[in-house]
């Protein structure tokens, strides 16, 4: 079992969960793992379109947190798709193709209080 305290501020003090794309999640891990940052995938699909993504788990040094975020902003892009809505007053239900902004990387920072390993 292993408490962090204050005297071990450079140890495992965060965790970032990282939401990609399924299309991003190769280069993010390739750029964190070139900054020593470790991660572990976890398959997941989003809410709104359905699509595949992973939530990346990512434990690391408080002092890394800026890194690993740089990292992911460059690796994962937002990028525009178009999904099919039908059109309101139509005779038939056409639709109509409207673009629909998808993708980069949503960040969730969590302090570490406590950890073990065994």
């Amino acid at each position: 079992m292993t408490d962090i305290s204050p005297s071990q501020e450079d140890d495992l003090t965060t965790l970032l969960l990282a939401v990609v794309q399924a299309q991003d999640v190769d280069g993010a891990n390739h750029a964190l793992a070139k900054l020593g940052i470790s991660t572990t995938p976890l398959p997941s699909i989003g809410g709104f379109l359905g699509r595949r993504n992973a939530t990346l788990l990512i434990g690391m040094k408080k002092k890394k947190r800026p890194a690993a975020i740089n990292a992911l902003s460059k690796t994962c892009r937002q990028r525009v798709e178009y999904i099919a809505v039908p059109l309101e007053s139509a005779p038939l239900p056409l639709p109509a193709p409207t673009p629909v902004t998808i993708g980069g990387a949503t960040i969730f920072s969590l302090d570490v209080e406590h950890f073990e390993e065994f």
